[in-house]
């Protein structure tokens, strides 16, 4: 009898053992959490709830070394992604975080949404993630143009933060790092553009090329940025929902191309006397000599700054 009972309990324990190994589940998956997010958009007078993209990529506790998600029970390399509406995550479309309880390092990128217009067309080079990464080697980069030129970026957000899942939500500030630019042309007695001026395009010099995906840090700030202005409904003024950039060297060179009916293009440029850092907006307000059909818009130079707008005249075209 004593043998029969032995040979249960082994039969027993085989079974659940091999029960185990079927299933795919251990310790660590068994206690898989998924964290409540809420985010927050700080600047400099306050801070405002988020709204927009936000994802979130763990790291081991204390690293920038990326761990990764479960996704049906099993790690993968799909991070956290979240619609968030007002700091709280909405709709049921979300890929979430399901993580083994401990201590991680928690790296979040987002981007916003604005009930003002921006500029419809952002891109850029997403960092390529792979299991066990080290995201402090990994970069968001510019996107070039045909021509030598670059395009602007999405507006993004950052924050980096401990976190203990288990006892804890994720709840973090978020700070913008990239610069916004808006530029708005007129004529100095604020007349109607004439139908010869066909386009007017900027160039912004001096942005950076790339952006750590770990410290958000810009570097090789030797690249231009190109984007055109449109006309109004009136015709009066020619400028351009709000670009984003990444930050930029201290006063950066300003080109406009303003390009006539004949074909011909007329350059015009200035250093800003700003730079255009993180969590900045600055709009130009350009003035300019009355346009004319072969005309040339001539010189200009920078009248006012401040941390907001700088203005810039044009002479008088005959």
């Amino acid at each position: 009898m004593k043998k029969l009972m032995v040979l249960i309990l082994s039969s027993l324990t085989l079974l659940i053992a091999c029960s185990k190994d079927d299933d795919g589940t251990d310790e660590s998956i068994s206690k898989l959490v998924t964290p409540q997010i809420r985010a927050r958009v700080t600047d400099p007078l306050n801070q405002n709830p988020f709204t927009g993209i936000l994802e979130v990529y763990p790291c081991k506790d204390g690293t920038s070394i990326y761990y990764g998600n479960y996704i049906n029970g099993k790690l993968t390399v799909f991070n956290g992604y979240y619609t968030i509406l007002n700091g709280d995550v909405y709709g049921d479309h979300n890929r979430e975080l399901h993580l083994p309880i401990g201590d991680y390092n928690m790296v979040y990128w987002g981007t916003p949404k604005y009930e003002e217009p921006i500029y419809n067309s952002p891109a850029i080079i997403h960092a390529g993630l792979t299991e066990g990464a080290d995201l402090s080697k990994l970069y968001f980069g510019l996107r070039a143009n045909t021509d030598g030129t670059y395009m602007p970026v999405y507006d993004l957000v950052y924050a980096v933060k401990p976190a203990h899942i288990g006892s804890e939500d994720l709840q973090t500030s978020l700070t913008r790092v990239g610069s916004g630019l808006k530029v708005i042309l007129r004529q100095e007695d604020n007349s109607v553009f004439s139908s010869s001026v066909t386009s007017v395009k900027v160039h912004i010099g001096s942005i950076a090329e790339k952006m750590n995906f770990y410290t958000a840090e810009a570097e090789n700030m030797t690249k231009t940025v190109k984007f055109e202005l449109s006309r109004s409904t009136d015709a009066t003024i020619m400028s351009n929902a709000t670009v984003m950039l990444f930050p930029s060297a201290p006063n950066p060179l300003l080109e406009l191309f303003i390009t006539l009916e004949d074909g011909s293009v007329h350059k015009l440029s200035k250093q800003l006397a700003s730079t255009l850092s993180p969590n900045t907006r600055l709009t130009l307000n350009v003035v300019i000599g009355k346009i004319l059909p072969g005309g040339d818009p001539g010189d200009f130079t920078i009248e006012d700054w401040n941390e907001e707008s700088e203005t810039i005249e044009f002479p008088v075209v005959n």
